[in-house]
């Protein structure tokens, strides 16, 4: 996981990751079939682990998922989350701030729907976008962007120290991917409904937004909060690398099953 972890502080350029990067898997049907495998009983593991987090009710996890358009978020939260009791987990997407919303400093909406402890959040899309598509379309300036750099590491320290573990990744697709994905929802009936002729207009932006990401992460990635550029070409390595770092995440907590309740002894306890 290493390869795909930011370092803090770094120069970033996304060239130097591949996008159709498998790993140590082979590009063959039999890799893909034993990666799947790996995968599932990642999140039957994730089943577990989920409910001990609940169950405890002393931590938080936050899963922060930005991408270009047609990189999988909405797949990543399909299928690796696909066990996941949805008492105890939460997706959240956020989209063209309201009149409140605009009232406020650009993370107030955010706050409010971090994970409560004993939960799962899924930002799928995030208070990065304030730093992503207002800088491509110029709508905030470069001082200002830097300014909510910090303002967001300090915000995802407080949520640290609060004990919220943050793990945040960036989907990472060719642009000739994203053509072969768009040219799939055009074509495919059951498809069409994902398409939007705005991703046409924001796919001509594409070296901006890279240019964009690239400083974001460079700027944000921290040891508390780092991000972690999956490979997305492949759904089904990109599911892998994901489900392996939250359950890794999960993990670290050391969480147990909680104690019985004192005083009652259930070997001698009958139900009428």
């Amino acid at each position: 996981m290493k390869n795909y972890q930011v370092k803090p502080e770094s120069k970033l350029s996304l060239s130097h990751f591949d996008a159709d990067d498998t790993g140590d898997y082979k590009k063959t049907d039999k890799s893909k079939e034993k990666g799947k495998a790996v995968t599932e009983k990642l999140i039957n593991n994730l089943k577990e682990l989920q409910e001990r987090l609940y169950a405890n009710g002393n931590r938080a996890l936050l899963i922060v998922l930005q991408g270009m358009d047609t990189s999988g978020k909405d797949g990543t939260i399909k299928h690796v989350m696909s066990g996941v009791n949805p008492q105890g987990c939460k997706v959240v997407s956020f989209k063209t701030p309201s009149p409140e919303e605009l009232d406020h400093d650009f993370l107030w909406r955010v706050h409010q729907k971090a994970p409560a402890k004993g939960q799962i959040g899924i930002f799928n899309r995030s208070h990065y976008e304030d730093v992503l598509i207002t800088r491509v379309h110029g709508l905030i300036s470069d001082k200002v962007v830097k300014q909510r750099f910090n303002q967001i590491k300090e915000f995802e320290e407080l949520l640290s120290e609060s004990g919220t573990v943050i793990l945040k990744f960036f989907l990472h697709i060719s642009k000739d991917e994203q053509k072969k994905r768009l040219e799939e929802r055009i074509n495919n009936p059951e498809k069409r409904w994902k398409f939007n002729e705005a991703d046409l207009e924001e796919r001509k932006l594409w070296k901006n937004y890279l240019n964009a990401f690239e400083a974001m992460m460079a700027a944000t990635s921290t040891d508390r909060a780092p991000w972690y550029i999956v490979p997305s070409n492949h759904k089904w390595y990109r599911n892998w690398i994901i489900a392996d770092r939250i359950v890794n995440a999960l993990e670290d907590m050391k969480l147990k099953t909680p104690s019985a309740p004192a005083g009652i002894n259930f070997d001698k306890l009958k139900i009428e």
